[in-house]
């Protein structure tokens, strides 16, 4: 498998992706042109529902999502269906995968035979499947709008798909596994820096969003009351949505603490 940014193998019986290089059938014309060329780099990701939930926007007004500080268009995921609404617009299927439960719209003008010779129709309460789809938000709430649904066969793709989006959260977050050395390497070199040896332990394994607010807040004048998060998103040009979950990282590592208020930190003396 090589994931990188680009994901570029899909999952265990995928029949979208793998031969398509993580493209879905379709998806480039799913936005009109001009449109910042934002899914010019459309991507297929593994996901659970529970990284769909705490998914992002990178910028107000933005129309794709950040999972692990990378912009994430197509997503799949599997999971139990709880229950199908029928409308005359679409059906609607709220997709439990053990992480947590998010509505799955399909078209009725697209609920046609896919690729699999699978039809939508057929997905009944209870069954495990497996989706296909963009992320999207209406009325404030969130919900997948599927490319296809398709009711899973070998019960083997479950474990598989867990385990995958596993892989790719953590190479998302930690590095390839030959990327080991090269941490240790950087701690070293932190340790050189100037930060100290715990600092650096409680830094192994933490988001390149949280290495960049904990380096802005090492490097700023030190005082009793710290950085709060908006200053923080000025000088490191990030949403103050990643600068809020870089702080609870960090914040959960021990590396820096509260100060005047629950959004202004300060490191922790080491």
């Amino acid at each position: 498998m090589d994931y990188g940014n680009q994901y570029s193998t899909t999952s265990y019986g995928a029949g979208g992706g793998q031969n398509g290089g993580g493209f879905m059938p379709g998806s480039q014309s799913d936005s009109p042109a001009g449109q910042r060329g934002k899914y010019g780099k459309d991507t297929l990701r593994p996901v659970t529902v529970k990284q769909l939930l705490d998914a992002h926007h990178p910028y107000p007004d933005a129309e794709h999502f950040m999972i692990d500080d990378q912009e994430t268009t197509q997503v799949t995921f599997v999971g139990q269906v709880r229950n199908i609404s029928q409308q005359t617009t679409n059906v609607t299927y709220k997709v439990d995968d053990g992480t947590g439960v998010v509505e799955v719209k399909v078209w009725v003008d697209s609920e046609v035979m896919n690729e699999d010779g699978q039809d939508p129709k057929k997905v009944t309460e209870q069954a495990y499947v497996r989706v296909f789809g963009r992320l999207k938000v209406f009325g404030n709430k969130r919900h997948v709008g599927a490319n296809v649904i398709r009711p899973i066969q070998d019960f083997n793709e479950i474990s598989y798909h867990l385990l995958e989006a596993t892989v790719v959260h953590l190479q998302a977050t930690r590095g390839a596994p030959g990327d080991a050395k090269a941490a240790t390497n950087g701690a070293a070199n932190a340790a050189a820096n100037g930060m100290s040896t715990a600092a650096s332990a409680q830094l192994a394994g933490v988001s390149a969003s949280a290495r960049k607010v904990f380096e802005c807040l090492r490097n700023s004048p030190q005082t009793n009351e710290g950085l709060h998060m908006q200053d923080i998103a000025i000088q490191v040009n990030m949403d103050v949505q990643a600068v809020m979950k870089a702080g609870e990282e960090l914040l959960g590592n021990g590396v820096i603490y509260t100060t005047i208020d629950d959004h202004t930190w300060a490191i922790m003396d080491m």
